[in-house]
């Protein structure tokens, strides 16, 4: 060790040591921190918007604020399906180096603008569910609501698959990921689907204190 000090030079090993103890000391702190998956399209990806804007940044931001240590990643893919969630789904779970504490599973609005059968939305959804619940991550399920000109039973059936999967797998129910923001002036971008920064502020504040309670079970 005095060999050691000697050579390496004792003020040099001293600033060493201490960095190695500081880091030591910082690991549970990072540890703690609670891991929330915001998996989605481009809502959740935060298409339009600077990186600070997305929902999945907003939504940390909002729960430290609220003095919960948490991080949100981000994945969402713009353009997604609930059949291109279900075939990346696995990837990106073993793609993390932890086990979400939270999986927000926001999916389905583009295959009602693109008019895919409700039932195919369906067990795709069922699908992420069920591996979501197979590797024991909690979920809470955002629901979309449908065009009313798809026609009645299509709105019916599509809007109503979110609280049966909800209710079949236990999981949590946030009724409409929008809710507050589309059809409202200066919360929406120009194609009037996706919501502008503020929009994204009034997604957040009503769905953090679901994602609240859900972390704290």
């Amino acid at each position: 060790m005095r060999e050691w000090l000697r050579s390496y030079g004792w003020r040099r090993a001293l600033v060493h040591v201490a960095g190695a103890l500081s880091l030591a000391g910082a690991a549970p702190a990072l540890a703690a921190d609670k891991l929330v998956l915001a998996f989605g399209d481009s809502l959740t990806a935060g298409y339009g918007l600077k990186p600070n804007e997305s929902f999945p940044a907003q939504l940390e931001a909002s729960l430290r604020r609220q003095g919960v240590a948490a991080r949100v990643h981000n994945a969402g893919v713009s353009g997604d399906t609930t059949a291109g969630g279900k075939a990346r789904l696995a990837w990106v779970l073993n793609a993390l180096k932890a086990k979400p504490d939270l999986a927000i599973v926001e999916l389905g609005a583009n295959d009602m603008l693109r008019g895919l059968p409700v039932a195919q939305a369906r067990g795709n959804l069922d699908a992420i569910l069920g591996e979501l619940q197979r590797r024991r991550i909690p979920v809470l399920l955002a629901g979309m609501r449908s065009a009313p000109n798809m026609g009645r039973a299509y709105v019916a059936g599509f809007e109503g698959m979110y609280p049966t999967l909800a209710g079949k797998y236990r999981a949590g129910l946030y009724p409409f990921f929008l809710d507050g923001v589309t059809g409202q002036r200066g919360l929406t971008l120009p194609d009037g689907l996706h919501p502008t920064a503020r929009g994204v502020g009034v997604i957040v504040r009503g769905i953090t204190p679901r994602v609240k309670a859900a972390l704290a079970r």
